[in-house]
């Protein structure tokens, strides 16, 4: 092959007629941008964030996010190996121990006794359970969809909590959108998506990760609709 023969197989330089190679992190992000922006507007999240619902409804919320955060992490020594896995898996990450001292703080020392998931949450862990078993790169979109949206969305939630609720400042109560060990929040999710870009995945499996990222959105909605209908605001 001579000179102008290999220039003209590269994509996305200048000059050459080969199409632009679209970064799986992009792909994943801008594919998925509806279902996300259904997530976030849902009624209930909306109530919440304007402050229109009571505490009630907050701790309502935290008890079906540790549902959800009991099924990602539950696998992660196993995962920890997997080739496609692997690599996301970031100690740093971890919310379930977060998530269960503000669940002593919300409702007690003993709020397992009383923890009841919806339907809609038994159904979106359940779905999460499924891919950490039998399909790593189903996990890696369900390990996206939730962590990075903590680390960015999540922290409107947070600051919310604090002025609404009375929370201290990333204490007790809000603990679950603290991540103590990520110092530099936007370089984590650089890397984060630099790890998205770089899957062990050919096209057509990371077709089903961007199906599977849809989904998991899908999912998350449905848990707010069923929390909407639990604390349905009055007239």
């Amino acid at each position: 092959m001579n000179a102008s023969d290999t220039s003209s197989t590269t994509s996305g330089t200048p000059g050459t007629t080969g199409p632009a190679v679209v970064p799986f992190s992009t792909l994943i992000r801008t594919a998925s941008h509806e279902q996300h922006t259904e997530a976030e507007t849902s009624s209930f999240m909306s109530d919440l964030l304007g402050g229109r619902l009571g505490v009630e409804a907050y701790a309502r919320y935290t008890e079906q996010l540790w549902f959800v955060y009991e099924a990602l992490e539950a696998e992660t020594g196993r995962l920890a190996a997997d080739p496609v896995a692997g690599p996301f898996l970031r100690p740093e990450l971890l919310r379930r121990t977060a998530l269960e001292r503000d669940l002593t703080h919300l409702r007690g020392p003993d709020w397992r006794a009383t923890l009841t998931a919806l339907p809609a949450t038994r159904a979106y862990a359940g779905r999460v359970s499924e891919c950490a078993r039998e399909w790593p790169g189903g996990y890696v979109a369900h390990h996206y969809t939730r962590y990075l949206g903590d680390l960015s969305g999540g922290q409107i939630i947070r600051r919310r909590a604090e002025q609404t609720w009375g929370f201290s400042r990333k204490g007790d109560g809000v603990r679950f959108y603290v991540f103590e060990d990520v110092s530099n929040p936007a370089a984590f999710k650089r890397s984060y998506r630099e790890l998205l870009d770089g899957v062990r995945a050919d096209d057509l499996e990371k077709q089903r990760i961007v199906a599977e990222c849809k989904r998991a959105f899908a999912l998350n909605t449905g848990v707010f609709r069923a929390l909407g209908q639990e604390f349905p605001l009055t007239a």
